[in-house]
């Protein structure tokens, strides 16, 4: 999965790949987006954010992310937690 989230070839698959994982929302899934975010370049950085941010301004409910990111903060493994820090703050811009 992570090999999706960081397609060097197809941000297309990055994008949309985040914005699944964003939509469930469960806590593996905006793991493994918060695992990728901080080995990301800045452009699949970039694609992350828009398919997150397309997952919390969609149509459908999308789940709170920004909740699940606090309990990932406290996740054992620091990139995780990194991760977590990012994508809340890419949560944050979508409500003002």
């Amino acid at each position: 999965m992570t090999g999706l989230l960081l397609d060097g070839e197809d941000t297309a698959v990055i994008r949309q790949t985040a914005e699944a994982l964003a939509r469930v929302g469960t806590v593996a899934a905006v793991r493994l987006i918060a695992l990728v975010v901080v080995a990301a370049d800045d452009n699949q950085a970039n694609w992350l954010q828009t398919g997150v941010h397309d997952a919390l301004v969609g149509p459908d409910d999308a789940s709170d992310v920004a909740a699940v990111c606090g309990q990932l903060a406290r996740a054992p493994e620091e990139a995780v937690r990194r991760g977590a820090v990012e994508i809340s703050a890419w949560a944050d811009d979508t409500r003002c």
